[in-house]
């Protein structure tokens, strides 16, 4: 896999994220000389190549008024986890959710979702909304609030000659 110099140079304008305008894509390419359309056709190639895997919104939870961020941990029988972990990635509250080996004997959780609220007692009820779900599933859980924020980025080109 590999990018050409014009690819490396949209990847460069993009890394730190769209302009806040109504025509983001036409900015950036008129920036870096491209048409729009050709802009928006590499981004789409780069994403077919897996040289991009997704562009998305990275939103700051704590400006929205989301200051209650709780990573729910859950260990989950595994005869059910593949039947159950879809629908509690499907969940509206819930903004990511994956499986993860369990490292046991001191960490028992093979399933993990992430659920934000404006409060503490709002992110319980929709725990307890993934306790319903999970059922006879469900053998023990936990959740790990956040209590600061870490920055978040996303891909970071070394510039050349770095």
């Amino acid at each position: 896999m590999s990018i050409d110099a014009t690819d490396r140079a949209i990847i460069e304008a993009l890394q730190s994220g769209l302009p806040l305008v109504p025509a983001p894509y036409a900015e950036v390419a008129e920036k870096l000389g491209l048409e729009e359309a050709d802009l928006t056709a590499r981004l789409a190639a780069m994403k077919e190549s897996g040289v991009i895997r997704r562009i998305a919104a990275a939103p700051n939870h704590y400006k929205l008024g989301m200051t209650a961020n709780g990573m729910t941990v859950w260990d989950v029988d595994d005869e059910v986890l593949n039947e159950v972990g879809p629908k509690i990635g499907a969940l509206p509250f819930v903004t990511h959710s994956y499986e993860r080996p369990r490292a046991l004997p001191d960490w028992p959780y093979n399933l993990f979702a992430m659920v934000h609220g404006s409060s503490r007692d709002e992110v319980e009820e929709k725990r307890q909304q993934i306790v319903d779900l999970l059922g006879d599933a469900l053998r023990c859980s936990d959740t790990l609030y956040s209590t600061r924020i870490l920055k978040k980025t996303g891909l970071r080109l070394r510039k050349k000659g770095d």
